[in-house]
């Protein structure tokens, strides 16, 4: 699938303002989609947008198939009369800067579940009918979901793994019976998945009619603590009690000295082909219809991945094992036609994996901050045009908290100056203003497609770093104000798109 020569921003819901602690599908989300097009862009790229779990991350997803509740707009629930104006006035004091993501549940949660209690009494007809089809059409993932979170619930939030053994086996009899008891529970975990698909319709058609496509973010593996595990165990490696028995990472990089341990449960690929991948196929079809294009994590696993014994402390002692290759996008692009997909193709890549991404003709990615170590290659005069260039992305800190030395990498101090030294040379700038000068060097460059942070366009450094590899806490918490979108901006990045095709 080609794709237009087009300009855009990385920008998660999570940061966007407003007074409810976290971003979401709110007016705000609108606010931006405008700024988008004053500044000339055409591509809105956000993280993963499923109920994040362990450490707030949104790839740890309690669901591949759900949609995050937080994320749901009360101002639009009053708009539908399912919530009062006295629910919008009852907001504690959140941060303007930051998200405290288990205030925002304590807060958030019962308003949703308030919310349902008054549909349940007050819905029109038409609003029944609209959730009744709602869960007919994602009957498929959604039964399970609205289950497996009732179930979670009343264990305590604890991992599934930890439930009652027939709870966790999903015994046919004890999860009938708990279908009976949590009956309301499970009604209300629809209808906030009803509220959040149809927030977000509304919000994709406002910037699909404006001209922004939105780019979401398909991660390759699954929470273990997710309904998708727990409703198919047979697709992962996983011992009698439903632990896993080898996980998933990375090996030493460049974030690392001792690679990257994610601990998601690993596929059996093997049973995955036997159906043709039909988990996969819904799976992707589904984000296709929330976004027009998707970036597909760590696209090196499908090739092979690090497969890791269970109970490592690190990632060092892994192997690479066989992925499912080409066989696996055949089946895809069968089954879906051509594929809206932008390959993560970082990190050490083999021929092997370049093959199989040009195969399909995928674009892959380049990353600026990337671009100044030792190897020529690297260069942004080398990049091609198949492909997406950022000036950072959500693992790696800000541009200019990058160039300050604030990178948490296995970097030298001498490699550092080095590597700095080259850019201001390559750039030919002293760097007061390096973030524009990434900007700049991304819009003017050979690949089709240029996303840029919003932490890079408002100026921010290492305090507005989005998430740090390898650390578990502290991470995914960044927002800004509206305030920070300034005029000024909006104009520079709008001449600069122009300047450059974009």
């Amino acid at each position: 699938m080609g794709f237009p020569r087009a300009g855009g921003v990385l920008l998660h819901l999570t940061s966007l303002p407003g007074p409810f602690g976290i971003g979401d599908l709110g007016s705000a989300a609108y606010r931006f989609a405008d700024f988008l097009v004053s500044a000339g862009q055409r591509l809105w790229q956000m993280l993963p947008v499923g109920p994040a779990g362990q450490g707030d991350s949104p790839y740890q997803s309690l669901s591949v198939f759900a949609g995050n509740p937080l994320f749901i707009s009360p101002e639009k629930l009053a708009e539908q009369h399912l919530l009062g104006a006295e629910d919008l006035d009852k907001v504690p004091s959140f941060s303007d800067y930051s998200v405290d993501f288990d205030a925002v549940t304590r807060f958030k949660m019962p308003m949703l579940k308030k919310s349902f209690e008054i549909f349940e009494h007050h819905a029109t007809e038409q609003q029944r009918e609209e959730f009744d089809g709602f869960c007919q059409g994602h009957v498929s993932w959604l039964e399970d979901y609205a289950l497996f979170m009732a179930l979670r619930e009343s264990h305590g939030l604890a991992t599934w793994s930890r439930w009652d053994e027939d709870s966790s086996k999903r015994d046919p009899v004890a999860i009938e019976n708990w279908r009976r008891k949590l009956f309301r529970e499970i009604r209300c975990n629809k209808y906030q998945q009803f509220q959040f698909f149809l927030q977000w319709a509304e919000l994709k058609q406002y910037c699909n009619q404006r001209g922004i496509k939105l780019i979401g973010d398909v991660p390759i593996f699954v929470s273990l603590d997710s309904s998708d595990v727990w409703s198919r165990p047979e697709m992962f490696f996983l011992d009698d009690t439903g632990r896993p028995t080898v996980v998933a990472g990375v090996p030493p990089d460049y974030f690392s000295a001792t690679g990257q341990l994610w601990g998601n449960p690993l596929y059996r690929w093997d049973a995955m082909a036997k159906d043709g991948y039909r988990w996969w196929v819904g799976r992707l079809r589904a984000m296709c219809s929330l976004f027009d294009i998707i970036r597909l994590d760590h696209f090196r696993g499908f090739d092979e991945y690090w497969e890791i014994p269970a109970g490592a402390r690190t990632a060092v002692n892994g192997r690479w094992a066989p992925g499912p290759g080409a066989d696996f996008f055949d089946t895809l692009q069968r089954e879906l036609g051509a594929l809206p997909i932008i390959a993560e193709d970082l990190g050490i890549i083999t021929p092997r994996v370049e093959e199989l991404r040009d195969r399909f003709g995928l674009p892959g990615m380049r990353v600026l901050q990337f671009s100044f170590g030792p190897d020529p290659k690297t260069r942004p005069f080398n990049y091609p045009e198949n492909c997406v260039v950022y000036t950072g992305t959500h693992d790696n800190n800000t541009t200019i908290g990058w160039f300050k030395g604030e990178s948490m990498t296995t970097m030298s101090h001498e490699e550092w100056h080095r590597e700095r030294q080259l850019v201001l040379d390559y750039l030919g700038t002293d760097g007061h203003e390096i973030n524009w000068d990434f900007i700049r060097l991304a819009l003017m460059s050979a690949p089709d497609t240029a996303i840029i942070p919003l932490q890079d366009i408002l100026g921010l450094g290492g305090e507005a770093r989005m998430n740090v590899p390898g650390v578990n806490e502290g991470n995914w918490r960044w927002r800004f104000r509206e305030d920070m979108l300034t005029a000024y901006i909006s104009r520079r990045l709008k001449m600069m798109a122009a300047v450059y095709g974009r």
